[in-house]
């Protein structure tokens, strides 16, 4: 007697291009999401009714209420500001700084962390605000 191989062809989805295009999705969108940069401390901001939106990779300089200055999640003294900021601008030639000066901070500190920021080459300062009425 002949035995009978009775095969049926089993239905198989081959997912393989889908994982391939699911793939480059995902690192089309990794590569052209920005990520926001911050200063690593929250700042009360005040507002102005001129504030504009500033697009260019920039510098962010925190200053708190307390004078305590902060640069890349990074707390630094009045006298490391140039170094740091001179680092970071070789790194980024284009960047101009922009200063995220707490509403209570001292007018003096601002002025002290702008002069720094001037002599370390950076040839743009802009001071933070809350876009709004007055």
């Amino acid at each position: 007697m002949r035995k009978r191989h009775h095969h049926e062809d089993e239905a198989e989805i081959n997912i393989t291009p889908m994982l391939d295009v699911v793939f480059i999705m995902l690192i089309f969108f990794i590569v052209t999401t920005s990520f926001v940069k911050e200063t690593g401390v929250d700042i009360s901001r005040p507002s102005s009714s001129q504030a504009k939106e500033v697009k260019k990779g920039n510098i962010l300089v925190a200053i708190k209420e307390d004078g305590a200055i902060w640069i890349n999640k990074q707390q630094v003294e009045l006298r490391a500001v140039r170094s740091r900021i001179e680092k970071m601008h070789a790194e980024n030639p284009e960047a101009n700084a922009v200063i995220i000066a707490d509403r209570g901070s001292r007018t003096g500190d601002l002025v002290e962390v702008m002069d720094q920021i001037k002599s370390a080459g950076v040839p743009g300062i802009s001071i933070a605000a809350e876009k709004g009425e007055r």
